[in-house]
């Protein structure tokens, strides 16, 4: 009798635990039997596979759906990213634009793969360019996966967009791993080269910084795409106001019963307008901002990529941290220490891996909240190389002589995966009825990064 690849000695098990075994077997294999005749594109490696969508959740916690999903994605990237981290060094190919490579898990491990909590499937995309582009943007392969994956700790906070994307940060606050739908995931793909290029000329672009590419499949589940992102915002400042800017008004405002509810709202547009808020800065940091804006939005038209926003976060200096505005903001989930008496792996295997038996063990988790004392009091290594992030994780504003002054800006400009495609085409035509189609968000790409432009030169002040 085997138990995926691992032999099970039966006389070691009681005559009610061979029972219990073989019927859990027997249930199992059923159970993957009837899934397999139900969903005939279930095991498909079809990157199309049109069942593919995104796990919904709202907190990661002990029972919580999304437990599962975080464990796996961080397992698969400690062990895909180390494997590519360990090979040689050398220059990109066509091909590696267009790589994937499938990775499957099991309780039991294999020469490939170690022994996990969970069954799983993962693929990494494109493993040889994200490791470039991590090198490109001065990420170390240790302290990456050391920040991903020490103590599997990640948070998770939903979208404040509508895409139903959820966002999950590396404790130190440095990475983020978004879902994202699976248009999303095939659009990157697409435009990955023109993107690699682009941060090859462009040391200090804004756009937002990918660092990999990966996709999952729980059992008998759908698949879910992801993306490792950097953070615009370091973890060792307090930011006091946030705002996403598109450079349109209509539907743009964040009213004041939200603002009363949630102090750490983001802020839009009209908000923007309202507050006659302005990015403070003199000559000379006016003309490297919104030149390196310039050259971003060019690309972006040129693939023709829309609805992108600019995420600005404030901090004043002379307030400081004294508010702890983090302290409520950052909830943790990690696996906390089990009770009872534990087993190892290994003995399990000779008892017969039983699921539930393994499950009892190891799934327990526990939702803490993080303080600012445990996040880091400098920004990461990897900032000071982007003169945008080169002040204490920001840039600071300037006066005419371009002497620093009492704000600190961190910028980004996010959510680029969307283009101009069948579906903006229709709300841009549905929206245009009512309102005046040059307000609205959703319009072709040369007209949104024009637009985007001068709404940017408007909102920098130059002493």
């Amino acid at each position: 009798m085997q138990r995926r690849g691992t032999h099970v000695d039966l006389s070691d098990l009681d005559t009610e635990e061979q029972a219990a075994l073989e019927a859990e077997i027997t249930a199992r294999r059923a159970a993957r039997r009837a899934s397999r005749r139900k969903r005939t594109y279930a095991d498909r490696d079809d990157d199309d596979d049109l069942d593919d969508r995104v796990t919904i959740g709202t907190r990661i916690g002990e029972g919580h759906q999304n437990y599962q999903l975080m464990y796996d994605m961080l397992t698969g990237i400690r062990i895909a990213v180390g494997r590519v981290s360990a090979k040689m060094w050398r220059e990109l190919t066509p091909e590696d634009f267009t790589s994937a490579h499938k990775l499957v898990f099991d309780i039991t491990g294999n020469e490939l793969t170690p022994g996990v909590r969970y069954d799983f499937k993962f693929k990494d995309y494109a493993s040889w360019v994200f490791r470039h582009l991590r090198e490109k943007f001065h990420i170390d392969p240790a302290d990456y996966m050391m920040s991903l994956t020490n103590k599997y700790i990640l948070s998770e906070l939903g979208s404040p967009g509508k895409s139903g994307s959820f966002f999950y940060y590396s404790r130190d606050f440095r990475f983020i791993i978004k879902t994202i739908h699976h248009s999303e995931h095939r659009f990157l793909r697409k435009v990955l080269r023109e993107y690699y290029a682009h941060v090859c000329d462009n040391p200090n672009t804004l756009l937002s910084r990918f660092y990999g590419l990966h996709r999952i499949k729980l059992p008998h589940g759908r698949k879910t795409h992801f993306v490792v992102m950097g953070n615009v915002f370091p973890p060792n400042k307090d930011i006091h106001v946030t705002y996403d800017l598109k450079g349109s008004t209509f539907g743009r405002l964040t009213s004041e019963e939200e603002i009363a509810r949630n102090r750490h709202a983001v802020l839009k547009d009209q908000n923007w307008i309202n507050n006659k808020q302005k990015i403070v800065f003199g000559p000379e940091k006016r003309d490297l901002f919104l030149s390196q804006v310039y050259r971003d939005i060019e690309l972006l038209k040129r693939l023709n990529i829309m609805d992108y926003s600019l995420l600005i976060g404030f901090h004043d200096v002379s307030r400081g941290n004294r508010e702890g505005l983090r302290d409520d903001h950052l909830q943790m989930t990690h696996a906390g220490p089990t009770t009872g008496r534990r087993r190892s792996l290994a003995a399990l295997g000779r008892r017969g891996s039983k699921a539930d038996e393994v499950r009892t063990v190891l799934k327990h988790a526990n939702a803490v909240q993080i303080k600012t004392s445990e996040l880091p009091e400098v920004p990461s290594e990897e900032r000071r190389y982007c003169i945008f992030y080169a002040d204490e994780g920001g840039i600071r504003s300037s006066d005419s002589r371009d002497q620093d002054a009492q704000a600190l800006y961190f910028f980004g400009i996010i959510d680029i995966l969307t283009p101009y495609n069948i579906i903006k085409r229709t709300e841009h035509a549905w929206k245009s009825i009512t309102q005046d189609k040059t307000t609205i968000s959703s319009v072709e790409p040369r007209l949104y990064g024009e637009r985007f432009l001068e709404f940017m030169k408007a909102a920098v002040k130059s002493m």
